[in-house]
């Protein structure tokens, strides 16, 4: 139930419930439940293979007997680091089944940002993409990780599916890995193991996403079972599917956004998800025609890019009911030409890593373009004076701060940074977002700009301190700056001003030192764009003047 002094919004519909039901269990019961209820339905459909509920549970509870036998315990961190695929679904409730916590890795990060999550979260097993592993199998062959278990990509999809991506990347076979260490993931499976009784409850530790941080290193949000259920139910009733409806699985997994909507919602709500590996729009395009896909959440890139495809106008997308998404505003244009092909109206919300996804989400009936949404059921979300605890007018800027039941419970061993996140009001506990903008006077929330230094590339949220310290391992680079610049299809890029060392000044090239990003970080944060200069602006206690660069 919401905090007794929290306030119902001012818009919420007299008659409509504000407050709604959600279990008070662990988030692996949902998938026991989807069995119970649709055990032979199709529950995933992955480069033309299909898999039932019971299919998908048989290999959780697999899966979930081995964690445990190789030495998982109760609140263990266990990291995920694949692309969005069945192992993914799997995984996660194994994990869950098994007492673990899953820290949610971007399939694009690389050994250095892979050795930092290791060494935070204390982790010492691993579930990986063999495509990918290189990157975080030097973490096992110095002990920090005692356990990797690695799956192909390609594994649970059918060889000769027409509408898997192209150029997939080739990787070695299970047996190939073994040599490495890694163990297979069929090999998992096929051990015969069964999980001890269920013991977790709904206040235990289940999913850590990382949120990087004005310091430069990468925050873990601490979720309980019962803030990830808050936000999976809140998001279900606000636009319920069904047990008909076809979803496409196109945002990434390890996004809280994907990984609650796009991955918990379907099964959830008993529906069929049709799993896109990598973000293709022609894919996208072809696979809602071929599996009548009715529902699509994405980020406003892929929409942009649907939209801008050569061949949009051919496309059949008719049988899409709801197309929505976040990350950025959606450009209007963009909103538009989606509008006249589907007849419908992209939904956008708004939410964090700190809040397991969507707290505001724009009403399906009447959705305002380039608006954040409304509050959903008891979110209860203000605007404050920047740096203040005084409440606004509507229509007046400021700080958006949130109170609700999916907020998280804190930083991972980070109690300081956890207690400036929030402002008590009135004896609730807000949650400064550092997003600055306004609420209209029928309850819409809107994005004017951010109080926290943040380049939100393609809905990607990067922060500058960090790319700075990876840079600087560079032995050409004697100082660097790195801040957000104009993007006409990511919205945002990044971009470093960058002085070399006095030996390289003549040397030292943006191509150079782009490549050498590409290898040291993920792809979205390299900076596409490096600017050489000869000293930072600097204030006169030395700190860099960042918002001088442009």
């Amino acid at each position: 139930m919401p905090h007794p002094n929290a306030r119902i919004p001012d818009f919420w519909p007299t008659g409509k419930d504000w407050t709604f039901a959600r279990p008070d269990q662990p988030i692996d019961v949902s998938m026991d439940e989807a069995v119970a209820k649709w055990g032979d339905r199709i529950a995933v459909t992955y480069n033309g293979a299909d898999y039932t509920y019971r299919d998908i549970a048989a290999r959780v509870t697999a899966l979930a007997g081995y964690l445990q036998h190789v030495g998982l315990s109760k609140g263990d961190r266990v990291l995920l680091y694949t692309q969005n695929c069945p192992q993914y679904i799997i995984s996660f409730f194994a994990i869950l089944r098994a007492g673990g916590a899953v820290v949610p890795v971007n399939p694009m990060n690389k050994q250095a940002e892979i050795d930092y999550l290791v060494a935070d979260t204390g982790a010492k097993i691993a579930i990986c993409a063999l495509e990918i592993s290189e990157h975080i199998l030097p973490a096992l062959k110095r002990g920090d990780l005692t356990t990797l278990i690695g799956t192909r990509m390609t594994d649970m999809g059918k060889k000769d599916f027409d509408l898997a991506p192209a150029n997939q990347v080739h990787a070695m076979s299970e047996q190939e890995a073994a040599p490495l260490g890694i163990t297979g993931f069929q090999s998992a499976l096929d051990a015969g193991q069964e999980p001890a009784p269920r013991d977790t409850t709904s206040d235990d530790l289940a999913v850590i996403p990382y949120s990087s941080g004005t310091t430069g290193q990468p925050k873990g949000c601490m979720h309980t079972h019962r803030t990830f259920l808050a936000s999976l139910y809140a998001s279900v009733i606000w636009n319920p599917p069904n047990e008909d409806t076809v979803h496409l699985a196109a945002l990434p997994f390890f996004h809280v956004t994907g990984l609650v909507g796009g991955m918990c919602g379907p099964i959830l709500t008993g529906g069929r998800n049709v799993i896109l590996p990598r973000w293709s729009s022609k894919l996208a395009a072809a696979l809602i025609k071929r599996y009548q896909i009715s529902r699509w959440r994405s980020i406003a890139t892929m929409a942009i890019d649907l939209v801008n495809d050569p061949e949009f106008d051919s496309y059949d997308l008719s049988t899409l009911e709801m197309i929505g998404g976040g990350g950025a505003a959606m450009p209007d244009a963009i909103a538009k030409r989606l509008k006249d092909m589907t007849g419908l109206d992209y939904i956008e919300g708004y939410g964090l890593s700190e809040t397991m996804a969507a707290t505001h989400i724009n009403p399906i009936d009447a959705p305002k373009r380039q608006c954040l949404g409304q509050p959903i059921y008891e979110v209860d979300s203000r605007v404050l004076e920047i740096g203040g605890d005084t409440e606004l007018p509507h229509g007046e800027v400021g700080e958006i701060v949130i109170h609700a039941p999916q907020n998280f419970t804190g930083y991972w061993q980070r109690p300081e940074a956890a207690a400036e996140a929030f402002v008590e009001i009135d004896g609730v506990p807000f949650f400064r977002s550092g997003d600055i903008g306004y609420r209209d006077a029928d309850g819409y929330f809107y994005m004017v700009d951010r109080v926290k230094r943040m380049v939100n590339a393609a809905g990607f949220k990067v922060w500058p301190a960090e790319i700075e310290m990876l840079m600087l391992h560079h032995p050409d680079i004697a100082e660097c700056c790195v801040v957000g610049a104009k993007d006409a299809r990511r919205g945002e890029c990044v971009k470093a001003f960058v002085v070399p060392q006095t030996e390289a000044r003549d040397t030292l090239t943006e191509d150079a030192i782009i490549r050498w990003c590409k290898t040291q970080m993920s792809a979205y944060k390299c900076p596409t764009i490096v600017e050489f200069i000869d000293a930072l602006p600097k204030s006169g206690v030395g700190k860099v003047l960042w918002k001088e660069l442009s």
